[in-house]
């Protein structure tokens, strides 16, 4: 049975709790800041009675843990701390943490230290979630090892921003009007998505490939009529969400490119178009929701974190098959 334990106990932490409880793991406690819940048992929080596991502001609650979710921010300089913390407690980590996911690319001295300190203390660190972690990274590369010669990977996820938490839509600006969005998004007071670039750096690693440059950007999508779905109304001239790209230059031609779309309204799929020398695939659902698949895939990780060498990794470290990219 896997010991788990929670460091960040919001939403996504709950909702893994809840599910790794289904998984049959034991959870071991969580630690937070949150005043309404620190002193509770996380079994009174998530609503399944007393698990005799405490919620507390002191890592040492999950000294027993095997593993441990971080689920606390998008920014490895902010969150390093944590992290540290959680090393040098011998536990292993799998976080939601966005930049985590291919640390090298924005915080390449950061990322050394974790990885030269995670093996010491024999321990594994690994960023993961829906996306990035998986669906515009991780899956891509699977899917494009089934075609011989990669010349271009295109990915897509599209979601109706309405069915999303009030977090989220804060952080893409929904409601706003435009140019106080768009300000607010380069100062940095909103997210928007986090991990364009992160996401092409694993697809390209697990290929085997060096971009010569990765570029990504995010812009508003503006309602040109009022926009009304159940309680929700913008009104036309406002911001209905976002949508962004990152795309790996290789030989001046783009041979990496995702995108994500997020607004109110906005068609709900995943799709995955991988054009090969040889022929073509293209992979379609009908989409994924976010929340639950992000507790998933980090708790499908945390499964298998016991069993990896020790330091930091990615999920380009976790994929079976390499596929072969070559730029047209």
């Amino acid at each position: 049975m896997l010991r788990i334990g929670f460091y960040g106990f919001g939403s996504i932490g709950r909702l893994a709790a809840r599910l790794a409880l289904e998984r049959g793991y034991e959870v071991v406690g969580a630690v937070d800041i949150d005043p309404s819940i620190v002193g509770k048992d996380v079994g009174e929080v998530i609503g399944v009675g007393r698990l005799g596991a405490p919620v507390s502001r002191d890592v040492g609650v999950l000294a027993d843990a095997e593993v441990v979710i971080h689920a606390t921010g998008s920014y490895l300089d902010k969150v390093y701390p944590q992290i540290l913390e959680l090393i040098k407690l011998g536990v292993n980590v799998v976080s939601t943490c966005e930049t985590l996911a291919y640390p090298w690319y924005r915080y390449p001295i950061l990322a050394r230290r974790l990885d030269w300190l995670a093996q010491s203390y024999n321990v594994t660190v690994i960023g993961t979630g829906i996306n990035p972690g998986f669906l515009l990274d991780t899956l891509v590369a699977i899917l494009a090892s089934s075609v011989s010669i990669v010349e271009k990977i295109t990915a897509i996820r599209s979601l109706d921003a309405t069915k999303r938490r009030k977090p989220f839509q804060k952080k893409i600006g929904m409601g706003l009007d435009p140019e106080t969005a768009k300000r607010m998004l380069a100062e940095g007071q909103l997210t928007g998505h986090v991990g364009y670039a992160e996401s092409v750096m694993l697809i390209a690693d697990a290929a085997g490939i060096q971009p010569a440059r990765v570029i990504e950007g995010q812009d508003v999508v503006v309602a040109e009529k009022d926009y009304e779905s159940g309680r929700m109304r913008i009104e036309k001239g406002k911001v209905l969400g976002i949508k962004g790209y990152g795309a790996a230059i290789v030989d001046n031609k783009e041979v990496i490119r995702i995108e994500f779309h997020a607004y109110a309204g906005a068609e709900e799929y995943d799709e995955i178009r991988i054009e090969g020398k040889h022929y073509d695939v293209t992979w379609r659902s009908s989409g994924t929701p976010g929340d639950l698949g992000t507790a998933s895939v980090v708790l499908g990780v945390a499964d298998i974190t016991p069993e990896l060498l020790p330091g930091l990794l990615t999920m380009a470290d976790l994929v079976p098959l390499r596929p072969k990219i070559q730029a047209r």
